[in-house]
């Protein structure tokens, strides 16, 4: 036995390795959580994945289009698309691009296809086809002016969108915003930023 070197006991052997795997244990707990505060945070304030469904936002978005969002609320403004959760109207997230904010008084008009916010036609080259009156609407002509803390949203696929138009949705607390869509994500060939 070479000089310094003790024989360890079999006890003592063993209770080394119990500490080994009680260090490997916590060394992986630590990983855990430490992954599990970083999920949180980025999706707390860097944003989420949800995927569209329907055809509500066509041409822009489709169906089955996955969308990276930007969870900040606060920093909404007219033309951003968001989603938004209204479990009384839908049960799955809602993907619409925001026509006004508090304030504004929006004018659709139906046989003029133009929408109006504050006395300014939008120029929307995102509509692919003429509007048509929706048949829960009884006037040609329909003024909205949002309330406070409210957004108002439509479809870009107008004739088959149900938005802040119809009697059930309104305008939208912006405390209902999950975010702002900022890319398509999948599939591959829709990849794009969204402005």
């Amino acid at each position: 036995m070479a000089r310094g070197k003790r024989e360890l006991r079999p006890e003592m052997e063993q209770l080394k390795g119990k500490d080994a795997v009680k260090a490997d244990l916590y060394l992986w707990l630590q990983a855990f959580v430490l992954i599990s505060v970083a999920v949180v945070l980025c999706f707390v304030y860097l944003g989420r994945v949800v995927t569209v469904s329907g055809s509500s936002m066509e041409p822009t978005l489709h169906n089955g289009d996955i969308l990276l969002l930007h969870s900040d609320r606060g920093s909404v403004e007219q033309g951003d698309i968001v989603v938004l959760t209204q479990t009384s109207f839908l049960s799955e997230p809602i993907v619409k691009r925001v026509i006004a904010t508090e304030g504004q008084t929006v004018v659709i008009d139906y046989t003029e296809n133009s929408v109006s916010v504050d006395g300014e036609r939008l120029d929307e080259p995102y509509v692919a086809e003429i509007m048509t009156q929706p048949a829960f609407s009884s006037s040609s002509v329909e003024t909205v002016t949002v309330p406070e803390g409210e957004i108002f949203v439509m479809g870009d696929n107008r004739n088959h969108s149900s938005d802040s138009r119809h009697p059930d949705l309104g305008t939208v607390d912006l405390r209902c915003v999950l975010g702002k869509a900022q890319a398509v994500l999948f599939p591959l060939s829709h990849l794009q930023t969204i402005h």
